[in-house]
């Protein structure tokens, strides 16, 4: 993918504040995404993230705060052209077929592009003069995809993408999302698949009750939150015992010993591992995923 990501945000928000009521759901919020970069936005249901994406779309009103688009407030003629949007559930009409819902849709946006290929870029080249009625929800879902990729966003904002698709049809998905952010496009996603997320966003910002918590690169959000390392040790026959009396480390199968260390001390452990001879067959290095710290960071107490 190239590097787009040195320009000023598509996307900025500031201080973005939102009221449900007398409860506050957004807390300061402070977010920006570049040309070329794929966000990923993350937290628990009631979080706050899909609040955020209405209020970047202008459906909502917030009490404080700003946010722009390439400039442009939410909402404003400017801000709709440069943001698609993919939502988590899509709705089109059940009476048209793929072909007739893209072009009209393309007919909207004064867009003139080739629906034939993009709905062939999609998967849905043996659907397109189906009626929608007739689709499962992965081939809606990839139809919505088709209706992002029409109009060569500047942002696209894509909440929960991967909803109702197979996971073949999950790869085909990021790819089109890295062809996306390759052009220039800024992305972000909402979602709950971590493990996809993990590897195909460029920067990981989680929400905690409307609250940011984290917002940083992977590599980097692991180094501030010092989790352990995981090292797996697999003991030549019946040495296990003797490898976790010796490394402190707990067996966890019948051949397989765990040690949990610091970041920093890894290469010691790694060392001193290595010294036990031939009683050791493998040792693989388990660094801390996603997931674990997606625990870390949204369970963490707030100031």
């Amino acid at each position: 993918m190239m590097d787009n990501t040195d320009g000023n945000p598509v996307l900025k928000i500031t201080g973005l504040d939102k009221f449900r009521g007398k409860t506050q759901v957004l807390h300061g919020v402070d977010l920006s995404v570049k040309p070329g970069e794929r966000l990923a936005l993350l937290g628990h249901n009631g979080a706050g993230k899909s609040t955020l994406i209405k209020a970047v779309l202008g459906l909502i009103q917030t009490e404080g705060g700003t946010i722009s688009i390439c400039g442009a407030n939410p909402g404003s003629e400017s801000a709709r052209t440069d943001t698609a949007f993919l939502p988590e559930a899509v709705s089109f009409h059940p009476a048209l077929t793929g072909h007739e819902q893209l072009a009209m849709f393309a007919r909207l946006s004064g867009e003139k592009p080739d629906i034939k290929s993009l709905l062939q870029r999609v998967g849905l080249a043996d659907a397109m003069h189906r009626r929608i009625g007739a689709y499962s929800k992965g081939m809606r879902q990839r139809l919505g995809l088709a209706q992002v990729l029409l109009g060569r966003p500047k942002l696209a904002l894509l909440d929960e993408p991967t909803s109702g698709l197979d996971p073949i049809s999950r790869q085909d998905l990021y790819a089109i999302i890295d062809e996306l952010a390759g052009n220039g496009t800024a992305v972000l996603i909402a979602s709950h698949a971590l493990t996809e997320v993990e590897a195909r966003t460029d920067r990981i910002a989680i929400l905690r009750h409307g609250v940011k918590v984290a917002d940083d690169t992977l590599a980097d959000l692991s180094k501030k939150a010092g989790l352990p390392v995981k090292l797996r040790i697999r003991a030549a026959e019946s040495h296990a015992d003797q490898i976790a009396q010796q490394t402190g480390g707990r067996r966890i199968n019948g051949a397989s010993v765990e040690i949990l260390c610091a970041p920093q001390d890894k290469m010691a452990e790694l060392r001193r591992i290595a010294a036990l001879g031939d009683v050791v067959v493998d040792i693989d290095m388990v660094p801390p995923r996603l997931e674990d710290l997606y625990r870390h960071y949204s369970n963490e107490e707030l100031n």
